[in-house]
């Protein structure tokens, strides 16, 4: 295998993938066989900033830049082969947010992301006037407060992008997006596959008193569905991903993607009725449609598949973030007891301890609410454990209520596409939290009350699955993304499916009755702990 991938590393039969995820960058290089070849990551954290959620643009560099010189390394120090050329090269990024720049391409405030819960009149407006659901993290909804805000630098707005599509312009000059990307920043028309005409002439109406000198559309990149070439790396741009000079320019780069839409790849979740649940810090349920909702619900985005079809997104603002805050308090407690346990050896033992807990958690209660979460009405973070003295106090219920309130507000969403008959034959679980085995998995099993599949290449994640989207472009296009994945990529791979446990549902439905009358708790922490 190391003689075929030092030929396919040679000869530029690679793909790369590289993707800004809220925690940590992460590239990985792929062979024409879609085996990692070799992987690279930064670890980074978001800044709450003048009461703004953002990352600074020199970070979203550096982290690039780090990532990529680990893989670069890895190549040498395995294959003793310079990486000097790549077959394609694809982006994908956090979806949602917004990074706005005036005609001389400076950016004009910093990056708003995805976490900032900001927006709300511009939420409920836009939802009203499209009668399409426009959460508040849709890049959309952040420039249409900024209109109603009167900010100053709304005038000046000469395009507005996602993380991945400002990373892409950067290194391409291609002020371009993919579909499923594009599909978090404005309605998209299925038929079309491109923003939607009516939609954006609603909105220039509805702006029209503001006198803004732009019409939306003017404003917005240019979108892409998989399989198109967006562009080639320019020498500036090759000098950007690797300082040292080693990268060719002239590679060809794939649409940038959103973090959901590599998510969708990753786990095969494109094609009708298959979904997946990507559980990082935040989390999202995309169920692929075989037809519009019936009704606008506020808790469920419409989005796309990286080849447009319609998906219906259930999304949390938090899912992980309060599980790695106690893992990281029992390493401190591990290491001042001078015992020598890794981060992964803790995950491990308390994951194991969950499946041991009661059903319904033993009483327990927990928010892990670092930023605000829009399908529970909750406008701020403030992580929260309660219990009252008949609770069983025990470190598997801990741990099962920590996995619990994880999924506890999609399960909420989750409720809404029940009722709208949703057809889903298969989840596909995908993120760090499935890394040890069986135990997320049966209890989002619970969550689901499906049938959940974790696949072998779960733990590579979002940059493995955009490095899919570039190979995909690089030899595989002239037939359907469902087709490519399916009968090429994950022809053997069928993954570990394990079917929920009747007493899993039924703790599970007693844990988010608890979830749900008990938000007022987490309102009155909001408004009392500052």
């Amino acid at each position: 295998m190391t003689e075929r991938m030092q030929q396919a590393i040679k000869e530029g039969r690679t793909s790369l993938g590289i993707e800004l995820g809220s925690t940590r960058i992460k590239a990985v290089l792929i062979d024409d066989q879609f085996q990692t070849i070799a992987s690279g990551s930064f670890e980074w954290e978001n800044q709450l900033a003048d009461g703004i959620w953002t990352y600074s643009i020199e970070a979203v560099w550096q982290g690039i830049q780090a990532s990529y010189l680990a893989l670069k390394e890895t190549v040498q120090s395995t294959y003793g082969v310079p990486l000097v050329t790549i077959g394609t090269i694809g982006f994908s990024a956090m979806m949602h947010g917004y990074l706005a720049f005036d005609a001389e391409d400076h950016l004009l405030v910093p990056f708003r992301t995805w976490r900032n819960a900001i927006t709300e009149e511009a939420e409920q407006q836009l939802t009203a006037l499209f009668q399409y659901t426009i959460p508040q993290r849709w890049s959309i909804a952040h420039l249409y407060q900024a209109v109603l805000n009167r900010e100053s630098h709304v005038a000046d707005v000469a395009f507005f992008t996602t993380l991945a599509g400002y990373v892409h312009w950067q290194l391409t000059g291609e002020k371009v997006i993919g579909i499923g990307d594009a599909s978090g920043m404005f309605p998209i028309d299925s038929r079309t596959k491109d923003f939607d005409e009516s939609k954006l002439a609603q909105f220039d109406t509805q702006i029209a008193a503001f006198d803004q000198p732009w019409h939306v559309r003017e404003i917005l990149p240019q979108v892409l569905v998989a399989g198109s070439i967006a562009g080639h790396l320019t020498d500036a741009g090759a000098l950007l991903l690797d300082p040292s000079g080693d990268l060719a320019a002239g590679i060809p780069l794939c649409p940038p993607e959103g973090d959901a839409g590599t998510g969708m790849v990753a786990t095969n979740s494109v094609a009708p009725k298959t979904g997946n649940v990507s559980a990082g810090t935040s989390a999202f349920a995309m169920i692929v449609l075989e037809e519009p909702l019936k009704q606008v619900h506020p808790e469920i985005d419409t989005v796309t598949t990286p080849a447009g079809d319609l998906v219906a997104m259930v999304h949390t603002n938090n899912c992980t973030s309060e599980i790695n805050a106690w893992v990281n308090l029992f390493k401190e407690f591990t290491a001042a007891a001078g015992i020598d346990y890794s981060v992964e050896d803790i995950f491990s033992l308390l994951f194991n301890e969950a499946l041991k807990g009661d059903p319904s958690c033993g009483g327990l209660l927990s928010y892990g609410y670092y930023s605000g979460e829009n399908i529970t009405k909750i406008a701020e973070g403030r992580p929260l454990f309660v219990r009252s003295p008949e609770s069983a106090f025990t470190l598997p219920n801990f741990m099962r209520l920590h996995l619990y309130s994880a999924f506890g507000a999609m399960k909420i969403g989750m409720k809404i596409l029940e009722a709208e008959d949703v057809a889903i034959e298969r989840i596909v679980g995908h993120g760090g939290i499935f890394k040890t085995p069986e135990v997320a998995q049966r209890l989002l099993a619970a969550v689901m009350e499906a049938p959940v599949t974790v696949m072998e290449t779960a733990g590579e994640g979002g940059a493995w699955g955009i490095a899919l989207l570039a190979e995909y472009l690089r030899c595989h296009a002239d037939q359907p993304l469902d087709v490519f994945l399916d009968e090429i990529v994950f022809r053997d791979d069928a993954g570990t499916t394990l079917a929920p446990l009747p007493a899993d549902i039924e703790g599970f439905g007693t844990f988010v009755d608890r979830y749900q009358a008990g938000l007022p708790i987490e309102q009155a922490a909001i408004d009392h702990l500052i």
